[in-house]
This record gives structure tokens, sequence and C-alpha cells, in this order.
């Protein structure tokens, strides 16, 4: 039913009309856990699956098709079956296993589980990332990771825990749906944002990290040229 699953989906966020695409849906261990990626290139529509999605009931699979198409299609629709894979995304992190882990990002779990989750937050798995700029935390819902840039590895405790209880309000509060659109940042997620002490001092801070970085990268990209020469 792979290539039906899409036909389905299509006429159930339309039914007035017949799918118009040729469909291929297929599962691959490439993309990462719970993952999918949609493509639509004139009257072909592929839709590849991570292979963890094989198993997973068809009415949740149209909803996790449904959505992606609504992307491709800029379209705000919601359905029965939307809601029922956002439900499902929203209880990926019960279901997976916890095998990343690095010691300071636990000790700044810990601190922050305690003193904002009263060590009711089990702990997600944690990564550094890149020395990324732009990305300087995330929250992986599909395989329940809490990332953060390697620019804040000699941080002081109080930034780093403050980016980690960001990401563990996503955690925490997962998120909304509403005509088509997820929301991550709620209101309510504000408000607890807001809940850090010295939040706007500790933001400055990690603004003076990032151009401080950015100074370091253009002193050693200097003396590497200077040094060809």
């Amino acid at each position: 039913m792979n290539t039906d699953l899409i036909a389905e989906a299509y006429q159930r966020l339309f039914p007035e009309k017949e799918c118009p695409y040729i469909t291929n849906l297929e599962y691959n261990r490439r993309l990462s856990d719970f993952n999918a990626n949609i493509k639509l290139v004139y009257n072909s529509l592929s839709i590849h699956l991570n292979l963890q999605w094989k198993d997973i009931d068809n009415e949740i699979k149209i909803g996790l098709i449904q959505s992606l198409m609504l992307k491709v299609l800029k379209k705000r629709i919601n359905t029965t079956n939307i809601n029922l894979y956002n439900n499902f995304v929203k209880n990926i992190p019960i279901l997976t296993p916890k095998t990343k882990s690095d010691p300071v990002l636990e000790e700044s779990f810990h601190r922050t589980n305690h003193k904002f989750f009263q060590q009711t937050m089990e702990m997600p798995n944690l990564t550094w990332g890149t020395a990324s700029k732009r990305k300087l935390a995330s929250y992986n819902f599909h395989d329940d990771t809490v990332t953060i840039s390697t620019l804040f590895q000699e941080a002081r405790s109080e930034v780093l825990d403050y980016l980690m209880y960001h990401e563990l309000l996503h955690k925490y509060h997962k998120f909304g749906h509403k005509n088509g659109r997820s929301s991550f940042h709620t209101r309510k997620f504000r408000d607890d944002e807001n809940l850090y002490e010295n939040k706007s001092k500790i933001e400055q801070e990690i603004n003076w990290i990032i151009r401080e970085s950015s100074k370091k990268k253009a002193k050693t990209s200097l003396f590497d040229f200077l040094r060809l020469k």
C-alpha cells in the first residue's frame, strides 16, 4: 500500500480531487530517526521515510504524509490524521533509547532539572554540535536530543544552563498545532523562559561569546595567511 498511502493522504486532504501525481514512497536507513522528506518535481511526488516508520500505523503515517504535502503545496489544513501524527511525535521521546551523553552537559542537565523541573524531567540524549553561531542549541523531538554549539564548551555554567533550560522547555511543552502550523514558542513557553534569573544579562554574554569567536576566527585566518606567504 506504499504509493496508495500517498494517494489516500491526498484525497483525505482534498476530497473533491483525485491525486494528480505519480507517487513513490520509500523507506531507508539514510534518514535520521523518525525523519522524512518530500520532493515534488512537476507531476512526480516522492516521499522518503526513515525505516522506523515502516511498522507504524498507517493512520499516523497518513498524517505525516499530509503534513509534508501541505508544506510543499503551501496550504494550511488540519486533519484528524495530522493530529494523530503530532501526538505520536510528542511521545517519541518516551520510546527513544538514550545513548548519547557528555559529562559537562549531564551536569548542566541535572542542575537545570533540579532548579526548574523538580527533577521530574527524563534526561534526553545530550551532544555537542558544531561551532555554530546561528544555531546555538536545539531540541530534536524525533530522537530526543539536546544539541549545543561547541562555542559554549568553555562558557560559564549559568550560560550553558540557560541554553539547556531553553531546549528542555521544548521537551517539556512539546508544541502546539493550529490551522496547519506548528508553534514551538507558545506564550506559556515564553513565560517559563522569562523565569530564568538574569536572562537579559546572560543573553548579552551569549552575544559577547559569539562576537569573540568571530574575532578569534578572523585572527586565525590572518595568521594562516601570513604563515603561507
